[in-house]
């Protein structure tokens, strides 16, 4: 049951936020060199509604790290953590499911 359904949704929804993290990066970058900026109202509903995605699950490991000036490594840690995430359940799912 473990391998068969809910490893496959959890390896989708982990694909999913690795995607939007992704995208979040790519997006704050084009706005950090002033490639685009947040006066275009597409770019504007687009950071927001990935922060307001991200900004749950990226504030908790922002709280753990340490202060590093301008650089945020919170989404490097949240990409790390899901794939440790998905190596365990890949293994319980062979073992045990």
């Amino acid at each position: 049951m473990i391998s068969e359904v809910l490893i496959p949704i959890l390896a989708l929804l982990a694909n999913l936020v690795t995607y939007v993290v992704i995208i979040q990066f790519v997006l704050s970058m084009l706005v950090a060199f002033n490639v685009v900026n947040y006066h275009n109202p597409f770019v504007s509903a687009l950071m927001t509604g990935l922060n307001a995605i991200l900004d749950p699950i990226l504030a908790p490991i922002r709280r753990h790290l340490p202060r590093t000036g301008g650089l945020d490594f919170s989404p490097i840690v949240l990409l790390f953590l899901i794939q440790v995430a998905m190596i365990i359940l890949s293994y319980v799912g062979r073992h045990y499911g």
